[in-house]
């Protein structure tokens, strides 16, 4: 028998997922913030770069409740590029591209569970 923790305080959502490269330049730095913060927290790639085609395992520490984040890269001639209110609740992977000037993405989502 299993029980549900109820009340106010919020609860501990799996914001983890890939992001894959698809902008066609090459990605120095990462930067993940809640859509409603003014911060935009630290570069999550460190040292490494994340080349064109290829993907990263981004992980999320576990006091994190907020579904809703911003994505700032940094690509190779220092420009910035910017994805505003991912859902990251339910995104598996984020395919991150730059079409026609315009920042876009493509988020896949879990599976819905059925229950048995």
């Amino acid at each position: 028998m299993s029980s549900a923790a109820l009340g106010a305080a919020p609860q501990r959502k799996n914001l983890d997922f890939t992001l894959a490269n698809k902008t066609g330049v090459v990605v120095m730095e990462v930067y993940l913030s809640p859509t409603r913060s003014d911060e935009c927290g630290e570069d999550v790639m460190g040292e490494d770069i994340l080349d064109d085609g290829e993907k990263v395992d981004i992980k999320f520490s576990s006091s994190e409740t907020e579904c809703n984040w911003d994505l700032k890269v940094i690509d190779e001639d220092d420009d910035e590029i910017v994805w505003t209110k991912l859902n990251l609740c339910t995104a598996n992977e984020i395919a991150l591209m730059w079409e026609n000037k315009k920042p876009t993405a493509i988020i896949k989502q879990e599976r819905s569970r059925a229950c048995g």
